[in-house]
């Protein structure tokens, strides 16, 4: 880095920046003068969180006064938002093609007639081609009147319209019909006022800051409020409908599936509802009384929303909730509709990452700026995102309503309906065959000799298919799965299917068909169609990207587990290519980023060199703030094996009890105490209940746990710091009668293991129980670790067990195991980095800036192998002392520390 007399200056910092800090800031604005992608690597406690702030927001502040030097106050060209189905009638007004609409104006109703009937003619051509008789479109139209006559007149709603399979219309629109009710809509949709939308001016260089969680997303915005960018610029927060939601009649629905759905059946219900007034006459007016989501039908209170976010500047999700709910207005809509104004959008990854979401959004990335925080785990995350999954019970639900749907209207359907119904038919039950094990599916039998595995519980094995061998074995390999998504889409079949069944049962007085799921919690037949949807548009993904995993129907000891199909994205390398091709610059954040060969490997093996940076930056906690020990033995002296196969035993389970008795009367205020998952959480709690050691932790320290639900995370965690700072403002007399802190009981990859700030006496000690290594077992895990050992490892023909198509998992550790062991390095060394990461990240909670200290507690005999874990996350001396170190060290003389 030079520093020069040309170098930046970032008079936006709100107080002196450390040295580490402008270092920051300066790579960040030099990686973003040069465009490409960027790792940035800033260790916890350094201030990443505002230096990227500032070097983003005032490099977009730099190039700006020099574009409008140059040329004037630029012009946006963004690409504005693309309509989409979740989305009311009046947020199409807001974010509509002006420029179409200067075309269609100036066509004049002659031409754009003759337009309109030369569309129609090639319309049947392309029909004729594909061998399917079509009568002209007026004559269909009355065709299908008759026969709408025919149905009894409370079923006229449910009968699908003529489908047009091969139009010219955009993929995701719904052609002449739905703009023809736009336009009407947007004279008749308007508030009291009688004022239309305009749309609005997109942002030129737009920053995205995307995170993982909410949380993380809410300190952000709590950062960008202490700087001068907070005036200056439009910032808004994106969120999802569960976090956004005001309308109490959905948001009890409690869980994401069903919230979404229901918002979009309210939307549903309000376009079904204006198109019946337009049918009646031009002179109806749609009232207050309309159907839809009373949160969205004044357009007036969703500017004044939009005029109240952008006068209190930035705002969280929590803040975007509490002023919709106040003022009576949908905030998840109101936010959305301000995205093309905004110079800065906070978002979560699956907005951003998700193609599909990034359309519904209308998220253009064309030249402007993405940064990534937390990008430690990012081609997982998002590989994960791709993932698409249905299972048996959801197949059996829209298997059984499109049957009863057909053969309810099966004289009534044009020719394209029922071929495309029929397709669906035959593809259900091809998936169906396959997960319930029937003699005609070929499946078992064509595994080239792999057995299957049998034992006393009736357990089947998981197969893995790669795409092409799945069709070819199911013999759908002929079926055009883009047009029959296009159908699925375009028809509004799910919804047609799913409306009549649910008449039905209403008017037999029984349940809904195949109610999913034990609790109902993978949602409706709705949700069902849309998995189906998935699973299909998945498969049609390159035949190498990812994998099909068959997991059968079994019965176990315990309980009947249902089988299910799974499509595991494997390569993010053509979805990552996707956005930086789009995007200006790309910039990775994090505070262990590294092994940085890995992530290029597998999002941008493309790239070339002179287009990556890469920079780390040094720790600002001084050595004696931290003391990072490896506990291998216990009070007793027993040795700490917490590996999967000791891990549960009552011996080890009391040592760690007993270890947390003596810390809980040198540590002051809060301890934070990770385990590998909920279960053995769970099981250690009650063992500590059982044999009286949580009643000797209690008599010290008040004991929280993490809770599994996400939603009650924050309120945990409120009463867990007033408890400490409780205490830390008693005297010394009245702590020593009562408690001294308090202990927290938290799951690594759960909620409070990432973005979440642990600092000063939240977190005084940290102690990892056990290696976090993920489940050898997990039959995802070990096709993404064979992915990976390809990468270097092309003979695969030496080893069989990497060229097979189809690999059968039997479940059991020992089989992942000897996967792990068949690997070269780079297999094994994914398998170690994913283990290492979430120690990094979870330790990492509890240094959270300069003045902070804290003891960091490594439980497990695995530690002694070497010292390098011990410095990971801080890039510091491998015995670093600390102020608390003499009270800790008496516990355990024998350690030789």
């Amino acid at each position: 880095m030079e520093a020069k007399e040309g170098a930046p200056k970032f008079p936006g910092f709100p107080f002196k920046p450390y040295s580490i800090q402008i270092d920051f800031m300066n790579i960040l604005y030099q990686s973003l003068n040069q465009g490409g992608v960027s790792m940035l690597e800033s260790p916890t406690g350094t201030g990443k969180t505002m230096s990227v702030i500032c070097g983003a927001l005032q490099w977009v502040v730099d190039r700006r006064l020099q574009q409008e030097a140059a040329s004037g106050e630029g012009r946006g060209e963004g690409d504005g938002g693309v309509g989409s189905d979740d989305e009311p009638d009046w947020m199409r007004d807001f974010v509509v093609n002006k420029e179409e609409n200067k075309k269609e104006a100036k066509s004049g109703s002659v031409f754009g007639k003759a337009h309109n009937n030369k569309k129609k003619d090639n319309e049947i051509k392309d029909f004729k081609v594909m061998g399917v008789g079509v009568a002209p479109v007026e004559k269909g139209r009355e065709n299908l009147q008759k026969k709408i006559d025919v149905v009894d007149i409370s079923d006229k709603e449910f009968l699908l319209e003529e489908y047009e399979s091969e139009d010219e219309k955009v993929l995701g629109s719904v052609g002449p019909k739905r703009k023809a009710v736009k336009t009407a809509l947007g004279s008749s949709s308007e508030d009291e006022s009688g004022e239309e939308e305009v749309e609005e001016e997109e942002k030129t260089l737009k920053v995205y800051f995307c995170s993982r969680t909410h949380s993380q997303l809410s300190q952000f915005v709590k950062e960008v409020r202490k700087t001068v960018f907070a005036d200056e610029m439009n910032v808004v927060s994106l969120g999802s409908r569960k976090n956004l939601c005001i309308n109490e009649e959905v948001v009890t629905l409690g869980n994401s599936t069903r919230i979404n759905e229901r918002c979009l059946e309210l939307q549903k219900k309000k376009k079904n509802e204006a198109n019946k007034k337009l049918k009646v006459g031009a002179g109806v007016r749609r009232t207050k009384a309309s159907s839809g989501c009373p949160m969205l039908r004044k357009h007036k209170l969703q500017q004044e929303f939009r005029n109240e976010v952008t006068q209190q500047g930035p705002l969280d999700i929590e803040d975007l909730a509490n002023l919709g709910r106040s003022m009576g207005t949908c905030p998840y809509y109101g936010s959305r509709s301000m995205v093309r104004k905004a110079d800065l959008v906070v978002l979560p990854y699956q907005s951003l990452l998700s193609k599909s979401s990034r359309e519904a959004l209308g998220l253009n990335l064309k030249s402007n700026i993405i940064i990534i925080d937390e990008a430690h785990n990012l081609a997982d995350s998002l590989i994960n995102m791709y993932d698409s999954k249905i299972t048996l019970a959801q197949l059996e639900t829209v298997h059984c309503h499109v049957e009863r749907y057909f053969l309810r209207f099966r004289n009534l359907l044009g020719p394209a309906n029922m071929r495309y119904i029929q397709t669906l038919m035959f593809l259900t039950q091809a998936f169906l065959r396959v997960l319930l094990d029937e003699k005609d599916g070929n499946l078992v039998d064509s595994c080239r000799g792999i057995e299957r595995a049998s034992d006393e519980d009736n357990r089947a094995s998981d197969f893995t298919m790669a795409i092409n061998d799945f069709l070819f074995d199911l013999n759908i390999d002929n079926i055009n799965l883009v047009k029959l998504l296009k159908y699925i889409k375009e028809s509004n079949i799910m919804h047609k299917v799913s409306g009549y069944v649910e008449k039905l049962a209403t008017l037999e007085k029984i349940p809904a068909i195949h109610k999913i799921g034990e609790h109902g919690e993978e949602g409706s037949c709705v949700s069902a169609f849309q998995a189906l949807a998935d699973i299909l548009l998945s498969l049609t993904n390159k035949d190498g990207d990812g994998r099909i995993i068959i997991s059968r129907s079994r019965s176990t000891s315990l309980r009947k587990q249902g089988g299910y199909l799974k499509y595991v994205m494997l390569s993010g390398e053509k979805i990552f290519s996707e956005i930086v091709d789009e995007a200006h610059a790309v910039v990775l954040v994090g505070g262990t980023l590294q092994p940085i060969e890995e992530t290029r490997e597998r999002l941008f093996p493309w790239l070339p060199p002179n287009r990556l940076h890469f920079f780390s930056c040094g720790h600002i906690v001084p050595p004696d703030s931290i003391m990072p020990i490896a506990v291998t033995r216990g009070p007793t002296g027993r040795s700490f094996d917490f590996s999967f196969s000791s891990r549960s035993s009552p011996d080890m389970m009391r040592e760690i009890g007993l270890l947390l008795c003596n810390l809980v009367t040198v540590v002051p205020e809060g301890i934070v105490v990770f385990f590998p998952s909920f279960d053995y959480e769970d099981r250690v709690y009650e063992n500590w209940e059982t044999t009286g050691i949580l009643e000797r932790i209690t008599k010290r320290k008040r004991v929280f746990r993490e809770p599994r639900n996400n939603m009650d995370v924050e309120s945990v965690l409120k009463e867990y710091k007033d408890t400490i700072d409780t205490l830390s403002g008693m005297n010394s007399e009245v702590k020593q009668s009562s408690h001294s802190g308090a202990i927290l009981l938290a799951v690594v990859g759960a909620k409070l293991s990432e973005g979440i700030n642990l600092s000063d006496g939240m977190g005084r000690c940290i102690v990892m129980v056990g290696l976090p290594y993920a489940n050898p077992s997990d039959i995802e895990l070990l096709e993404r670790i064979k992915h990976i050992e390809g990468f270097r490892n092309l003979k695969l023909h030496e080893n069989p067990s990497f060229s097979a198509s189809y690999d059968l998992y039997c479940g059991d550790v020992k089989g992942g195991f000897d996967i792990l062991r068949s690997c070269s390095h780079r297999g094994r060394e994914y398998y170690e980095n994913l283990c290492m990461k979430a120690v990094n990240q979870s330790i990492g909670r509890a240094i959270r800036h300069i003045n902070d200290y804290a003891a960091i507690l490594l439980v497990d005999t695995r530690t002694e192998v070497g010292d390098g874990i011990k410095t990971l996350a801080f890039h510091g001396p491998q015995r670093p002392q600390c102020r608390k170190r003499n009270a800790l060290v008496s516990l355990y003389p024998h350690y030789g520390l």
